[in-house]
């Protein structure tokens, strides 16, 4: 008997999207006002979602308190209040998009996270933009 459990956090961070092999011109077309060079913010939602099989002792899937440390530790005391461009380790290298951030957490995530656990990651940019990982 398999069953899903969710812990919804937040966090709020500041990014800028742009390619640097582009010109302004090309990094305007295709990123709009998130190419803005003194970088913008969102309020981000993430979801956690784990399933598996509740512990016949305690009836639990997975301990919410711990999985709530898990996030603050791996996840919101990294990213909160950062720009995720410069804060960062993470995004050097790639685009800070909703995408991108969601894998990194995941990746975080999994690497703390016993593998009996189904782990999946849903991000919300905006209450109309989200994405999950994996799919």
């Amino acid at each position: 008997m398999k069953i899903a459990v969710f812990r919804k956090e937040h966090f709020n961070a500041a990014h800028r999207l742009f390619n640097p092999n582009w010109n302004h011109e090309k990094n305007d077309e295709v990123f709009g006002k998130c190419n803005n060079p003194n970088y913008h913010g969102h309020n981000y939602e993430l979801v956690v979602r784990l399933v598996g099989e509740p512990d016949p002792s305690t009836g639990y899937v997975y301990d919410m308190k711990e999985l709530s440390k898990l996030i603050k530790k791996h996840v919101i005391d990294i990213f909160d209040h950062k720009n995720l461009n410069l804060d960062t380790p993470y995004f050097q290298h790639s685009n800070p998009t909703a995408e991108n951030i969601a894998v990194v957490i995941y990746k975080l995530l999994r690497k703390e996270i016993e593998n009996q656990y189904e782990l999946k990651v849903t991000l919300y940019e905006t209450e109309r933009n989200f994405v999950e990982y994996p799919a």
